[in-house]
């Protein structure tokens, strides 16, 4: 590792914010399989293009496609996945882009890595909270169902637990209140921490 020598870019990521006319930040969704954290990130995104904004959304199933295809559902597996996906949304934030993360995340010490990690940028917790009853009624790929019948294991809030957040910046109850109106709570969040602004 004494070899290795980060070579710093002219170009700064205040910048890309300066040429893109916002802030770049990761918001990161954390909550139950079924609460409607990637529902809520792609509708938000999809608001926040017509706005102008350039965003992108990083999402639990189609990482694990791709860069986390080799990482399982046991705990340290589950950390690593953060972990990556962590370095992979601090590179696009340092890029100019607001990155929402869309990732169960169920473990505080997880979560607590991505906040120090994030520690010089802006970074936002988003607690995407449903109770679990709710999510195994919604269930749209059928996990709570095949983790009930024994055939997955470790599956969160089942047969491994999520561990709430403590200190969320935000808090969005999904089965209170809908989508409209969730998506018009974050995009009023990002008004209010100067993310984007208003047009």
């Amino acid at each position: 590792m004494n070899d290795i020598y980060p070579f710093q870019s002219s170009v700064l990521c205040s910048d890309r914010n300066l040429l893109n006319g916002h802030r770049s930040a990761l918001l990161w969704f954390t909550g139950l399989s079924g609460s409607g954290k990637s529902t809520l990130a792609h509708a938000v995104e999809a608001h926040l293009f017509k706005m102008g904004v350039r965003s992108y959304v990083l999402d639990g199933d189609n990482i694990r496609t791709g860069l986390n295809k080799d990482l399982g559902l046991g705990p340290e597996d589950r950390k690593e996945n953060i972990r990556r996906i962590a370095e992979v949304a601090k590179i696009m934030v340092d890029a100019g882009i607001l990155v929402f993360a869309a990732f169960i995340a169920p473990y505080r010490e997880s979560r607590r890595f991505v906040r120090e990690l994030m520690e010089k940028v802006p970074y936002y917790e988003c607690y995407v909270k449903c109770p679990l009853e709710t999510c195994e009624t919604r269930d749209p790929k059928h996990l709570y169902k095949r983790a009930r019948a024994g055939e997955i294991k470790n599956m969160t809030g089942i047969g491994s637990p999520y561990e709430e957040p403590e200190n969320p910046d935000l808090i969005i109850e999904t089965d209170r209140i809908s989508l409209d109106q969730s998506v018009a709570l974050l995009i009023n969040f990002l008004i209010e921490t100067k993310v984007v602004f208003h047009r």
